[in-house]
């Protein structure tokens, strides 16, 4: 009896430690992210981000952000990209427009795994404000307050990072409440 009750003891702390290690990450659209997912795979299961999942595949960007990386993506919400001018997502998403979305995309992605510990790191060693240098050639200009993290895009418009630290198997995504846009 006592062996038993000695197992059903382990048992129980090998599921509660289990549990505590899947809960390490928030939940992201009402959806729980897995650190043993990539990237693609976490964000498909995200109700708040179909618009950009489809925008990934609209620009042929599925196979690129499933890969190794490491991968920091600032991901925007459905309601960040309903925020942009009226039409301007649809237009977007036509094929003649693929290389305007890629541009987009491509700046929310940086080529390195950056928690946001890390990036308020940088930016109080640089004195408040970091360049954050994205894999589509845009520079986004990173600044904390009160344990806040935004980031300003070249067009002007600023992002809250709303979810941070959200680890995935190739990198780490960071949920942003704007969409960051490259001068044009």
């Amino acid at each position: 009896m006592k062996k038993n009750g000695l197992r059903l003891l382990a048992l129980a702390s090998v599921i509660a430690i289990s549990g505590t290690a899947f809960a390490k990450n928030p939940m992201v659209g009402g959806a729980a992210m897995y650190e043993n997912n990539n990237i693609v795979e976490n964000a498909a299961n995200s109700k708040d981000h179909t618009t950009l999942v489809a925008a990934v595949k609209a620009a042929g960007l599925v196979e690129t952000l499933e890969g190794k990386g490491p991968f920091t993506v600032f991901a925007p919400t459905n309601e960040a990209f309903d925020k942009l001018p009226k039409g301007t997502v649809d237009t977007l998403l036509k094929p003649e427009n693929k290389e305007k979305l890629t541009k987009v995309l491509t700046c929310h992605v940086v080529a390195a795994d950056v928690m946001s510990s890390a990036l308020a790191k940088m930016i109080k060693d640089d004195g408040g404000e970091h360049d954050v240098k994205t894999v589509g050639g845009c520079v986004l200009k990173a600044k904390e307050k009160a344990g806040k993290i935004t980031l300003t895009d070249e067009a002007g418009g600023v992002a809250h990072v709303t979810i941070a630290d959200v680890k995935q198997s190739n990198g780490v995504i960071h949920v942003v409440d704007h969409v960051l846009l490259p001068k044009m």
